[in-house]
């Protein structure tokens, strides 16, 4: 049978070759040995095509034959039925290539032995049929990966009887070893065009050996590199499928599949489950944030707000970039105000005091704005906004700026269908819709959840997906894939005009920082904004659609209405006549001491009866008791604050939770006393709660809580004894209340992992998480 080979390219050499070059490449060629998983049919087959050729070419007069016949149909021209019958067998062949995709082919071996005919004008040589297996493995060598498939794959499929008759050698060994030549050219093919940049070929190609293998049954070893490799290409393929125009929907939605494929063998965006992708954190991290810009506002939507509901805080994050792009280009407040239930659920752990600045703005709640500015850390963006704010008496002028600039440059372009839109406040608060919306906006507190079911994770710090200007994530500065065989990790290539957005003089660049521990674990209570009259209202939307869609002129608006509702107090009081004002004056100085005589004659009245009992006083001395007071056998209870020490047992386990439970009611509760969460916990907690309590009393929210509390397990560490974890069992009913107005409640058992640590002979509560 014909072969298209010749002896230079067994051997590996140029027409030019010397008799001594023939000879050393003839014994590296002999030495370097095929895989261990061939037979010795075929290393034997392979030997015998190796000798032939140098030996041929090592006689002088067979070489001359030998050449003259080469070079002739090498650069002989060919006749005009040549070419046609040649492009017809290329359309042939072409067909042929794109059904060895599937492995189920059952075309009969005799056709596809002349389909797979050498081209009369191509070198090649006759072979007998028991060397057909060394020769395809000589052209897999060479790197003829389709050549290999398009003769190998006829003999493999249904209908073709030459194998089981023995025309190529024993069926038991020439079988496994024609499977195993054809499924490595799919591997190899596979890597060539993963190299090129063609992913959606080389997972085709990948898969192509693969299901051969899996059909066959035979190699799991090398089906297990080509698994691997499907593995680490997944990200690639699924840029380059999203990447597709929208048209292509079969297409995208495969790259979406397997992309939640990916995501459930993660754990989620932050997971830190295995995915056999190679990517770290940090690296998937940054391959989502390469990837957004090809996924459409609704598509990112569906696909956050699913993966937030793990819980992970990252998709949480990701979801109210999604709802803010959203909800402000379809001119829709109800999705801003679920972004900012979202930053409400992670403002626990991260400073997202700044997005809910924006949030509140763009729903018309400026003092609770400007409350959330007052709380943020973000050094840059805040010297932005006071900067734009020098001539207003607050910081709105230059939150409306930041956050028209925000929006325009760090929001939407991550955005497949939003990236091209433009962004003007002016116009968003014109919208009717808008302005509907934001007359019925409810004026009460937005409760939230304290407690989040929380995996437990590594001991890592927590990390944020960084949101505002300047902390977009970069894309992945990388380089592609080499071809070597074994290489254990894959970079992702950079996608061509992706860069990290400059923030105009607001923020520095900044990369993403997310970490398996992430996870939000309770959540704020909202502040309250005070009820804007409907006077302030109409003005609002008078100005909001005023001329000036950019930030100087939404500053001016902003400006006038402070100065105006200033303005009208302050007239107010000045049209008063001198009569009435005076006349007031009198009214309130009556009233006042009208109140104070009340007073008075209450105190007595208590006074009196709370007084000693009529008759014979009692001899009492300050300098010691009326009775002797005798010594107590066991220690109290714990109070609220009770520090505990000593080993930890159940009964202290129980003393401490309980004293935490108690601080967090007296923390939270209407007398604030935030000062007793010291005695009882300690970083990260402490800091967490101390901002949380202080915040509700700057708002003047409470809560009121009733515990009930059943400790399961103590485990103290041992490895070291300060450390140890206690389970238990928490009932809490807790009752949300706004300037003493009952706004929510709620009742929950839970089951709490406690992390505590014993530090300076007391024991602190360091963290805690909510367990299935």
């Amino acid at each position: 049978m014909l072969i298209p080979l010749d002896y230079y390219r067994i051997l590996g050499l140029p027409i030019q070759a010397t008799a001594e070059q023939l000879q050393q490449a003839h014994r590296d060629r002999t030495l370097q040995l095929p895989r261990r998983e061939y037979s010795e049919v075929a290393i034997v087959a392979r030997k015998q095509l190796l000798d032939e050729a140098c030996a041929v070419l090592s006689d002088s007069e067979g070489r001359k034959a030998y050449d003259a016949s080469f070079l002739a149909k090498t650069y002989d021209r060919e006749s005009e039925a040549a070419q046609e019958a040649k492009h017809q067998r290329s359309k042939t062949s072409a067909g042929t290539a794109t059904v060895l995709q599937d492995a189920g082919e059952t075309a009969p071996a005799e056709s596809k032995a002349l389909e797979a005919a050498p081209d009369p004008h191509t070198p090649s040589i006759e072979i007998d049929d028991n060397q057909f297996v060394g020769a395809l493995l000589i052209l897999q060598e060479l790197g003829e990966y389709e050549l290999v498939q398009k003769l190998g794959r006829p003999y493999l499929n249904n209908g073709s009887i030459a194998i089981a008759e023995g025309r190529f050698g024993d069926p038991q060994l020439v079988r496994p070893d024609i499977v195993l030549t054809v499924s490595l050219a799919c591997l190899e093919l596979g890597r060539e065009q993963w190299q090129q940049g063609q992913y959606e070929n080389a997972a085709k190609s990948l898969e192509a050996g693969q299901e051969l293998l899996l059909r066959e049954s035979l190699f799991a070893s090398v089906r297990g590199e080509m698994q691997a490799d499907i593995y680490k290409l997944r990200p690639y393929n699924i840029l380059e499928l999203l990447s597709l125009p929208e048209e292509k929907v079969a297409e995208r939605r495969r790259g979406l599949q397997i992309l939640r494929e990916m995501l459930q063998e993660r754990g989620g965006i932050d997971g830190s489950g295995d995915d056999r992708s190679g990517l770290g954190i940090e690296d998937f991290l940054r391959f989502v944030q390469q990837m957004r810009k090809h996924l459409t506002s609704s598509e990112q939507q569906a696909l956050f707000e699913a993966e937030a509901g793990r819980p992970s805080a990252v998709a949480t994050y990701l979801s109210v970039y999604t709802l803010l792009a959203q909800g402000f280009a379809a001119r829709q407040p109800s999705m801003i105000r679920r972004a900012k239930l979202m930053l409400m659920q992670l403002g626990r752990r991260q400073d997202v005091h700044l997005e809910k600045a924006v949030c509140s703005l763009l729903l018309g709640q400026t003092e609770e704005a400007s409350r959330a500015l007052e709380l943020s850390s973000e050094k840059e963006p805040l010297a932005f906004i006071r900067e734009h704010s020098q001539d207003s008496p607050d910081l709105l002028p230059g939150l409306c700026l930041y956050a028209e600039h925000w929006l325009q440059e760090e929001v939407f372009p991550h955005f497949r269908d939003l990236a091209n839109e433009s962004v003007s406040l002016k116009d968003y608060f014109a919208d009717p819709k808008v302005q509907a919306y934001l007359e019925a906006l409810p004026q009460d507190a937005e409760t939230a959840n304290e407690w989040v079911v929380v995996q437990p994770r590594s001991g890592k710090p927590p990390g944020r997906l960084q949101p505002t200007a300047g902390r977009s994530p970069a894309a992945i500065p990388a380089q592609p894939p080499t071809a070597k065989q074994g290489a254990s990790t894959v970079t992702l290539t950079p996608v061509p005009g992706e860069a990290s957005t400059a923030a105009s003089g607001t923020k520095s660049q900044a990369t993403v920082a997310a970490s398996s521990a992430v996870a939000p674990v309770s959540l704020p209570i909202a502040t309250v904004p005070h009820p804007a009259d409907s006077t302030s209202k109409q003005r609002r939307r008078q100005h909001s659609g005023r001329s000036g869609a950019s930030g100087n002129g939404l500053k001016g608006d902003f400006v006038d209405r402070a100065r105006t509702k200033a303005a009208e107090i302050t007239t107010q009081v000045k049209s008063m006549p001198p009569n009435r004002l005076a006349l007031f004056i009198v009214a309130g100085v009556l009233s006042l001491l009208f109140l104070w005589l009340i007073l008075s004659l209450l105190a007595n009245a208590m006074q009196a009866l709370s007084g000693p009992l009529r008759g014979e006083q009692a001899l009492v001395r300050l300098e010691e008791p009326p009775v002797e007071i005798p010594a107590l056998a066991a220690a109290p209870e714990p109070s609220a604050t009770g520090a505990v020490s000593g080993a930890m047992t159940e009964v202290a386990a129980r003393d401490l939770v309980q004293s935490w439970l108690s601080a967090k009611a007296a923390a939270l509760g209407p007398n604030h006393a935030v000062e007793e969460l010291k005695q009882v916990l300690t970083e990260p907690a402490l800091s967490r709660w101390q901002l949380m309590a202080e915040a509700q009393q700057r708002n003047n929210a409470h809560q009121r809580y009733v515990h009930k509390l059943q400790v399961d397990a103590v485990k103290t560490n041992p490895t070291n004894p300060d450390r140890a974890q206690v389970e238990a069992q928490v009932a809490e009913k807790a009752e949300v209340f706004d300037r003493d107005q009952l706004v929510s409640s709620r009742n929950e058992n839970l089951r709490v992992r406690y992390d505590l640590i014993r530090q300076e002979g007391q024991w602190r509560i360091m963290d805690w998480q909510v367990i299935k």
